[in-house]
């Protein structure tokens, strides 16, 4: 297990280093003049050349690559153009609050999609299983920023009981973890009753059956485990989605965590920003890839990995 874990973060470096580089070739294709921008909006011309001899825009693009680079693997990621502020410190200050909306919606997603999931699959072709996916696809469906303005329009405002404008109390957070939670319960609930209705047809389910098991045997300790295996990569994935989709549910909610941080990065083109954000949300992908094939081996103890 050690030895598989060594193996994936060494894999890792030579993803990040690609990516690093895309990253910065893309950011330096965007419009404006980060030297302008640093210097401010009144900044005269002798200022704006002084800003960016001191931000080394002058050399050449591999140098400036280099140079940034170096920053980031010594933890030095630059500061922000808008209020010369170092990055990680206002990446800090928005990572939290990412961090429990995200955990939030998918908490109440993954257990709400693998409890429709069963109870659909259970009841094969009956009304009820179709009334759940019926509802699954709705979800799937809905752009989560209508969703956000709907919560907003009819049941925000009429009602008053949950603020939409930040994050100054923990109440704060049931409308914009609902908006990001719905299309992951739903991809979780058809992907729950896929992989269940599959692991149910295997025959060691119906050697169970033939022995004479409870059926609630059957489910939890035959098909539920052996289904999860699919499911933990989904679960994995959509969590990776909710850090990164939670860009639009901020927006809508003013929410102040990165992904509200990246917009407005993007509107005042601070490059450094930009640039810390993308590299932090890939590296949140991988990371968590590594965390499902460890909890293949957590599920299934028949896995090996190696």
């Amino acid at each position: 297990m050690v030895t598989y874990i060594i193996r994936r973060l060494l894999e890792m470096i030579p993803v990040l280093l690609v990516v690093s580089l895309l990253v910065f070739g893309f950011i330096k294709l965007l419009p404006g003049d980060p030297a302008r921008i640093y210097a401010g909006p009144d900044a005269t011309q002798t200022a704006i050349e002084a800003a960016r001899v001191h931000l080394g825009l002058n050399n050449p693009l591999p140098q400036q690559y280099f140079h940034w680079l170096n920053g980031v693997l010594h933890g030095d990621l630059g500061v922000t153009y808008r209020t010369q502020q170092p990055v990680l410190d206002v990446i800090k200050k928005g990572f939290m609050p990412t961090f429990w909306l995200a955990l939030a919606g998918f908490t109440w997603s993954v257990l709400l999609g693998l409890f429709v999931g069963v109870l659909s699959a259970l009841n094969r072709g009956k009304w009820l299983d179709w009334c759940l996916m019926s509802g699954a696809v709705g979800g799937i469906s809905m752009p989560p920023f209508w969703l956000g303005l709907l919560l907003i329009q009819f049941v925000a405002m009429p009602f008053g009981i949950f603020s939409v404008g930040g994050f100054t109390h923990w109440s704060d957070i049931v409308l914009p973890a609902i908006t990001l939670g719905s299309s992951v319960a739903a991809v979780m609930a058809r992907f729950t009753r896929s992989s269940f209705l599959e692991v149910a047809q295997e025959d060691y389910v119906r050697t169970a059956r033939a022995k004479g098991l409870r059926q609630s045997l059957i489910v939890w300790k035959h098909v539920m485990r052996n289904a999860l295996i699919p499911v933990i990569t989904m679960l994995g994935l959509q969590f990776g989605f909710l850090l990164g989709g939670s860009i639009v549910v901020e927006s809508v909610f003013n929410w102040p965590g990165l992904g509200w941080l990246l917009i407005e990065s993007i509107k005042t083109q601070d490059q450094p920003v930009i640039q810390a954000l993308v590299m932090l949300f890939v590296f949140e992908f991988i990371f968590i890839n590594l965390l499902v094939d460890l909890l293949y081996a957590v599920v299934n103890p028949a896995i090996r990995l190696r």
